[in-house]
């Protein structure tokens, strides 16, 4: 297959400081053909001007979206990353399940203390049995909003795509762009109890293109040439929303969710959530009949607070001997109304493991514990010296299990490893909802959540049923739940209330859907298998950052196994300190 065009960029680039660069060196130890690539990110603060104005944003290396990393299967990846911002960050490889190394994983106060103003880090992993799309992003407050870039990662070399090579490979990353300063937005709603204000656009790869004002030259284009196929990888890495996306007059042939790849099938309009990634097959037509056709992304959504109700566009261009004709005069494509649940069920339907003999469906046939969490909103009381804006004079906060999460003062995977445990975390995550009601109907009297630092405890190599019933509370909307450290199989969903009688005889045992982050339905349910056999502790949350910040998170805490390969690796020299 060759090195990627992007492999051999970094490697041209490396001698100049202010992009990310790899250096390839043979690692003893590695797989046939593995090379260990060395980055470094420089994190600082650049102005970036976008709908009529400019402000200054946390960036890597001076770039927004950052820098791309490239990656074969097997490979060692050593990122230095210098901070060099007047405040904290971490990074998370998300997707990546860094098998007994959580501490490059990256979530502040969960695996690491954030590295500090002044101070480095450097993330040291192995890319063990993924291939695929990923992404990195920031891992504390909203500062994913901009620190965030692709993770693609190619298979071992010699070994194919399941389905024809295309002619091109092309990551788009969909975003959001606020022109107000995202941490004082999310200070002030945690401060006021209130909803934050909303994004002002869309953005592909950074751009909000023509339909929002100041953006005609701020718009993505992707240029093709006609009948060929492009593999689009495809990267929500907005805050709050998912989001519909579609080429007018084109379809899209989905070939893998995740990093992991699916059975085929072929759509004019996909749905993504905030932390998913997809591959997908764009054929071009051989006779265009335009140079130039809109490319799309709208939100999905029903919540019933405000939410940003616009369409970003982009173009997708045909080699032409003229320029097409404006990009604010291409028609859109005819994406779903915003909240067109049945349009996300239909597409979600479709997703299936190839479950083949080179990529078999490993999920787990018999079940060790089984798991029920209630995922949604919640509300706390007012403090008696404040007005709040939240519901009713309260303010909004999101649990699981009406336990709202508690950010420690230090690392739980520290306190894990060290067995230091007593004044940061308690393992008494319930595991089933401690007070019963009618979840997807009328919500309780009493909205009122509980907060702790807790964690579900599993010993090494347990298999787990976990069911995620969402709730009515403040109103049922989808919540995009994200595991980190582990992949899971998506063996069943519906709407309504979980029936444990009579649900699990729907389940889907043979091909199904591996992945990292999977969108409850609004008013319903899914469920997913995994083993636990990744040690370590390992957060799992919602990836609507809004919510996250309410406390819609939790961590499962899981033992060493009995064998040296099975136990966690000590901690780096340069773990961050709090």
């Amino acid at each position: 297959m060759g090195a990627p065009r992007g492999l051999r960029r970094h490697a041209a680039a490396s001698a100049c400081p202010l992009l990310a660069f790899a250096v390839l060196l043979a690692l003893p130890g590695l797989a046939a053909g593995a090379v260990t690539r060395r980055y470094t990110f420089n994190v600082g603060m650049t102005s970036v001007t976008r709908l009529c104005g400019t402000k200054s944003i946390p960036t890597v290396n001076g770039q927004f979206p950052g820098p791309r990393l490239d990656a074969r299967e097997g490979d060692r990846l050593v990122v230095t990353v210098h901070n060099h911002m007047s405040r904290n960050v971490s990074f998370h490889w998300h997707g990546l399940r860094q098998l007994r190394n959580g501490w490059a994983d990256g979530p502040a106060y969960i695996t690491q203390c954030p590295i500090q103003p002044g101070r480095s880090y450097v993330y040291d992993f192995t890319v063990a049995g993924q291939r695929g799309t990923l992404w990195w992003h920031a891992h504390l407050s909203w500062l994913r909003v901009h620190l965030y870039g692709p993770l693609l990662i190619l298979p071992e070399l010699g070994v194919p795509y399941p389905f024809a090579a295309p002619y091109k490979e092309v990551p788009i990353m969909f975003g959001e762009w606020f022109k107000a300063d995202t941490e004082s937005v999310i200070s002030q709603a945690l401060q006021t109890g209130a909803g934050p204000n909303v994004s002002d656009a869309y953005t592909f790869n950074g751009l909000p293109g023509p339909t929002y004002n100041c953006s005609s030259k701020d718009t993505y284009t992707l240029k093709v040439r006609p009948g060929r196929t492009y593999m689009l990888r495809l990267i929500n890495s907005a805050l709050n929303d998912e989001l519909f996306f579609g080429i007018a007059d084109h379809t899209l042939t989905v070939v893998e969710a995740d990093a992991n790849y699916v059975k085929p099938f072929t759509v004019s309009t996909l749905v993504i959530s905030p932390g998913q990634t997809m591959n997908v097959l764009l054929t071009t037509s051989a006779s265009p009949s335009s140079q130039a056709f809109a490319m799309g992304i709208a939100p999905y959504t029903n919540t019933q607070g405000t939410f940003d109700n616009t369409t970003a566009a982009a173009v997708l261009q045909y080699d032409a001997p003229t320029p097409p004709s404006s990009a604010q005069s291409l028609p859109l494509p005819a994406l779903p109304r915003y909240n067109d649940t049945n349009a996300v069920a239909r597409f979600t339907s479709n997703f299936r493991s190839l479950a083949s003999a080179q990529y078999p469906a490993r999920v787990p046939r018999a079940v060790d514990r089984h798991v029920l969490f209630t995922v949604g909103l919640g509300t706390d009381p007012c403090p008696s010296n404040q007005t709040c804006q939240g519901p009713n004079g309260t303010k909004f906060a999101a649990s699981i299990n009406n336990n709202s999460f508690v950010r420690p003062r230090t690392a739980l995977l520290e306190a894990h490893y060290r067995r230091r445990y007593a004044g940061v975390l308690m393992a008494n995550f319930p595991t089933t909802p401690p007070h019963p009601f009618n979840y997807t109907g009328t919500p309780p009297n009493n909205t009122f959540v509980a907060h702790g630092t807790r964690v579900v405890p599993l010993k090494f190599n347990t298999s787990v049923e976990l069911v995620m019933q969402g709730t009515a509370i403040q109103g049922a909307e989808s919540h995009p739940l994200h595991m980190h450290g582990f992949n899971f199989f998506v063996v069943g969903q519906g709407f309504g209330n979980y029936d444990p009688i009579n649900d699990p005889a729907k389940y889907n045992l043979v091909d199904p859907v591996e992945r990292n982050t999977v969108s409850v339905p609004t008013a319903g349910w899914v469920a997913v298998r995994f083993l636990a056999d990744n040690p370590g502790v390992w957060l799992m949350h919602c990836h609507f950052d809004v919510h996250l910040s309410w406390g819609l998170s939790m961590a499962w805490m899981v033992d060493d196994g009995p064998l040296p390969n099975q136990k966690m690796l000590p901690p780096p020299s340069d773990l961050p300190k709090c």
